[in-house]
């Protein structure tokens, strides 16, 4: 099977994300790294890319220098992932669309939501995949909780309740370091600062595993630190298309939790957990029987979380290669392959949606409100 050619913008070295896609792209022998342009230093970003072992002509100085080179080549990237700051999404998602590229964006895929419209509105126009790098959607055991939800196995989904809270950034004295202080600029993080950074993570999972859409929410925002502009902690009631209630809290200053993202869904007939710390396992319990643990790698399991399990059971995986996952269905699909459903440009629209929604609910004290883009209301 021959590799497909992959590009990178961003991710350059000492970047918390660019590791994770560089594993995650390679891991299965899908994706050669074959261009990038890594870092906003232009020369720093090629001698990185010769250290990863890019050929000298597409290490790139820059984003554009990257666009103009790779239409002219006859062996151009098949994809390109987008892991620059958030503002700049937009602008590079678009131009790539455009001349013809498949596009993997880091979230969130864009600040605005007319942005987002013109994203899902270029991907449908070109008949190119735009991507967005929800991997939580993509750890085996999701997959299987999600096959589990769609086979009935607990019944019509009644109430999920999810979360995605940490501590890291709830020392007060640590408010000015650079790394956590953009988190909470309106000039770099936009309109939110922990329900964009986390909580669309968590609201994503939702849908991604319920099958289903969130049509309204009403949002409470707090700056728990008070120099912050933008939140760091934040809860949301939100109901689906379907019917289904949603409870969601994000935070970052719940000291004492780690990573703390963990989803649960009671239906008619059982209910079922999964958590980012132990991703090997989802509880189900069926109703008034005992709660059981369905391991990762174990038998019976269904084709979608086998297909996407490497290793023995009992040996974690972890988040490279949840990222890894979204890349294998990514090549299946450039290759016109069969695959798994992976999070798209519609996703981060609706992501984008709700983010812009929650702000609005939470400056009028939780008023619900339509979480809808205009597009798919």
């Amino acid at each position: 099977m021959k590799r497909l050619n992959w590009g990178m913008i961003g991710g350059g070295k000492g970047s918390q994300i660019g590791p994770a896609h560089r594993m995650g792209a390679q891991a299965d022998g899908n994706f050669a790294l074959a261009a990038g342009a890594l870092d906003h230093d232009a020369e720093r970003g090629k001698a990185y890319a010769a250290e990863l072992g890019v050929a000298p002509d597409r290490a790139y100085g820059d984003w554009r220098e990257m666009l103009e080179k790779e239409q002219a080549r006859e062996n151009r990237v098949d994809l390109v992932t987008v892991a620059t700051p958030n503002s700049t999404h937009f602008e590079i998602t678009k131009a790539f669309l455009q001349a013809g590229f498949n596009v993997l964006c880091e979230k969130p895929m864009t600040m605005q939501v007319d942005e987002a419209e013109e994203i899902v509105a270029i991907a449908s126009s070109t008949g190119k995949i735009c991507a967005v790098n929800y991997c939580y959607s993509a750890y085996p055991m999701v997959r299987e909780m999600r096959q589990m939800v769609a086979r009935g196995d607990i019944g019509k989904v009644r109430v999920i309740v999810v979360n995605f809270s940490h501590g890291h950034h709830g020392d007060a004295a640590d408010a000015d370091n650079p790394r956590v202080r953009w988190r909470y600029d309106p000039q770099i993080a936009g309109v939110s600062g922990q329900f964009a950074d986390c909580g669309i993570h968590a609201m994503h999972l939702a849908s991604f595993v319920s099958g289903d859409q969130v049509r309204e929410l009403s949002a409470d925002f707090a700056s728990a630190i008070p120099s912050r502009a933008l939140e760091d902690d934040a809860m949301v009631n939100f109901r689906m298309e379907g019917g289904t209630v949603g409870r969601l809290w994000t935070s970052s200053v719940a000291i004492g939790r780690q990573h703390g993202f963990d989803i649960q869904v009671f239906g008619e007939t059982g209910g079922l957990k999964w958590w980012a710390e132990q991703p090997n396992q989802v509880y189900y319990t069926p109703v008034g029987g005992r709660t059981q643990i369905i391991e990762k790698g174990e038998g019976g399991l269904s084709g979608e979380a086998a297909r996407l399990s490497r290793v023995a059971i009992a040996h974690p995986e972890g988040f490279p290669m949840a990222v890894a996952n979204i890349y294998v269905d990514l090549a299946a699909a450039i290759r016109g392959e069969p695959h798994g459903a992976f999070p798209t440009a519609e996703d981060g629209l609706r992501s984008m949606a709700a983010v812009h929604q929650a702000v609005a609910s939470a400056r009028q004290a939780g008023a619900w409100v339509d979480a809808r883009p205009p597009s798919l209301r």
